[in-house]
C-alpha cells in the first residue's frame, strides 16, 4: 500500500503541535503549511474551503481535508501502525477515545473558565494518569495530544508542580522524544503567534 499525501496546515505551539509531533514520530513525508492567526490566514477564503471552522489542524489526505486534533492523530496511529502510537485492542483504543475525548472537552477549555477550574480539571488528568509513564501503559497518540496542551498550559500559567507532578514528569519524558525535540524546533523556527 503506497502512503498518502500529507499535507498539514499547522500554527506554531497551537493544537495542530499535536499533529506535527505525530507525523515526525511516523516518519513519512509530509508538507507543512503554516498559518497566522495575527494575519487572519485561517479566514481566508482558500483555508475556510477546506475547514469552514477556520481552525488548526487540518490534514489533507491525498487531497481530503481531516479537521480536529483527536480524528488526524487517530488517523495517522491507524493508518501507519508500524509507529506503535496506538495499542492494538479494542478495550485500549476505547481508552484513547476517552482520553481524547477528555482533552478536547475538559482539559482544552478549561483556561477560560479561570485558573481554579484548570486546576481542579489537570489534577483529574493527573490521578487518571497516576504513576505510570504513559496514560495508556505504552507511548501513543494520548501522550502526545495530553503534552501538546500541558505544554503551552505551563507556559502560560504558573502551575503547582508538586500536586501535578506526574503530569510535569510526563512532559519531561516527552521533551526528550526526538519528534517533539524536532517539531519544537521547526515550530520555533517560523515563530509562535498564538491566539490569548
Amino acid at each position: 500500500m503506497t502512503s498518502p499525501s500529507l499535507v498539514l496546515y499547522l500554527a506554531p505551539g497551537s493544537s495542530s503541535m499535536a499533529v506535527h509531533i505525530a507525523l515526525h514520530e511516523i516518519g513519512v513525508p509530509f508538507e507543512a503549511r503554516p498559518l497566522s492567526f495575527t494575519r487572519g490566514e485561517t479566514r481566508t477564503p482558500a483555508f475556510l474551503a477546506l475547514n469552514p471552522a477556520g481552525q488548526v489542524p487540518t490534514l489533507l489526505v491525498d487531497g481530503r481535508p481531516l479537521t480536529e486534533v483527536a480524528g488526524c492523530l487517530f488517523y495517522l496511529a491507524k493508518r501507519f501502525p508500524q509507529a506503535g502510537l496506538l495499542p492494538g485492542d479494542i478495550d485500549a483504543e476505547a481508552q484513547a477515545v476517552s482520553w481524547m475525548s477528555c482533552i478536547a472537552s475538559t482539559l482544552h477549555p478549561a483556561r477560560r473558565m479561570g485558573m481554579e477550574h484548570v486546576l481542579r480539571v489537570w489534577q483529574i488528568a493527573q490521578d487518571r494518569l497516576g504513576s505510570g509513564d504513559w496514560a495508556l501503559g505504552s507511548y501513543s497518540i494520548v501522550d502526545i495530544h495530553l503534552f501538546r496542551l500541558f505544554w503551552r498550559l505551563a507556559r502560560s500559567v504558573d502551575l503547582p508542580a508538586q500536586s501535578l507532578n506526574g503530569l510535569f514528569s510526563h512532559h519531561e519524558r516527552m521533551m526528550e522524544r526526538n519528534a517533539v525535540q524536532r517539531t519544537i524546533e521547526c515550530e520555533a523556527a517560523i515563530g509562535y503567534d498564538l491566539p490569548a
